[in-house]
């Protein structure tokens, strides 16, 4: 009995220590096999945020504070004129309707947002936010209330550059350009109702952002980031707190924000800027084309084997273009080389081109591609609100 015993206390401690070994070296052996109708989880990998994106449960205070000193707040006044006959400044209408026949003009108040660009007190801005103002303010972010002047605007893009008398001042970084990807973690900075210096979060919802019917060259960024009236002028920027955009609009029912806010992209805004800063406007290449898409039933009809490119409608008389042997009816394809997939893209193209230069468009005329040299010339400058009323004249 003694024996039999221990014989089953042998084996059981052998069975054991098989067990462990393959429990520690060979651990899918004992795994059952997966039955019917059970369920498997695949658990995603985190993966290491990329360099200057907080990672999860991190804060974005370190990229706030770099910026918030270098957003201010914008304060214009403008007067209104009332236009009323005299015959009812008779003293019997002004006793029945008192103040709503007064003549004398009033003041309107206007509220948005800036960026400090250089420590010498340049800030840059929306055109819309300072149009046609009589008096400009600022206010920094230490709370000091200084008087500006506007070196130079540009409705086309709806920027504008403010200047203060100051020093020393906390300017923002600009990103590299098109550094900025779909999905990318950014923060709007700016006065939003008057209410006081707000930050807010979003990501990059798309880039590229054209035929919105806003500025005359569109190429905006847009985010989710929360925009609201008041923020315009103020700053878009990704996780290291580098400038990305300029806040510029919104897409609401409501007044309010509802996750489609717009951006103009630091690479447009740094062009116009140093111009105005130069020279206090902006030159554009203009070559004198009316152009239009090119849709699939128009490049069907050209035999054309894609809709890329634009449709040249008419041709300015005299103008380099016609100078240049461009005809109504020709596809314009590239411009420098750079290729055109639609009339926006053609109008930034021809717009980046340098007054006086040689440009070299490429054309489809009659099934046969052909390259003519234009000469470049100026772009007249558009009133801001013939935009939609107006063919472009490029």
């Amino acid at each position: 009995m003694r024996k039999l015993w221990l014989l089953f206390a042998q084996t059981t401690t052998v069975a054991l220590g098989v067990l462990f070994v393959i429990a520690l070296f060979k651990p899918d052996f004992l795994q059952w096999r997966t039955q019917p109708g059970s369920l498997t989880i695949r658990q995603a990998v985190t993966p290491t945020p990329p360099a200057g994106t907080p990672a999860t449960g991190e804060s974005f205070a370190p990229a706030a504070q770099r910026v918030i000193p270098a957003v201010v707040n914008v304060f214009t006044q403008q007067k209104i004129r009332s236009t009323i006959n005299p015959a009812l400044q008779d003293p019997i209408f002004r006793y029945f309707f008192g103040d709503r026949l007064d003549p004398r003009p009033r003041q309107a108040s206007n509220l948005g947002s800036g960026v400090i660009v250089s420590p010498n007190g340049y800030i840059l801005t929306n055109q819309h936010v300072v149009e046609a103002a009589e008096e400009i303010q600022v206010a920094l972010s230490d709370g000091k209330i200084l008087p500006a002047r506007v070196v130079g605007a540009d409705p086309e893009t709806d920027l504008a550059v403010l200047k203060i008398d100051a020093n020393n001042l906390p300017a923002i970084t600009f990103a590299e350009p098109n550094s900025l990807k779909v999905g990318d973690w950014v923060l709007a900075v700016g006065n939003p109702f008057g209410v006081g210096q707000t930050v807010t979060a979003g990501i990059v919802s798309a880039l590229g952002r054209t035929h919105l019917g806003i500025n005359t060259f569109e190429n905006f960024i847009q985010t989710d980031a929360a925009i609201n009236p008041g923020n315009s002028g103020g700053a878009l920027v990704d996780a290291a707190g580098n400038l990305v955009g300029v806040n510029s609009a919104i897409y609401s029912r409501t007044g309010g924000s509802q996750g489609i806010g717009f951006a103009i992209p630091v690479s447009i805004a740094r062009q116009v800027m140093e111009q105005i800063i130069k020279s206090g406007s902006v030159t554009r290449g203009w070559v004198g084309i009316e152009v239009q898409d090119l849709t699939p039933e128009l490049a069907e009809s050209f035999n054309l084997a894609a809709a890329d490119g634009a449709l040249i409608a008419g041709v300015l008389k005299g103008g380099p273009a016609d100078a240049g042997g461009v005809h109504p009816g020709d596809i314009l394809l590239a411009v420098n080389g750079s290729k055109v997939m639609d009339s926006s893209s053609l109008l930034n193209l021809i717009a980046e081109l340098k007054p006086g230069e040689t440009a070299q468009l490429t054309v489809a005329r009659k099934q046969q591609v052909m390259k003519l040299s234009i000469r470049v010339g100026r772009r007249p400058m558009q009133r801001a609100d013939s935009a939609s009323e107006t063919p472009e004249i490029n």
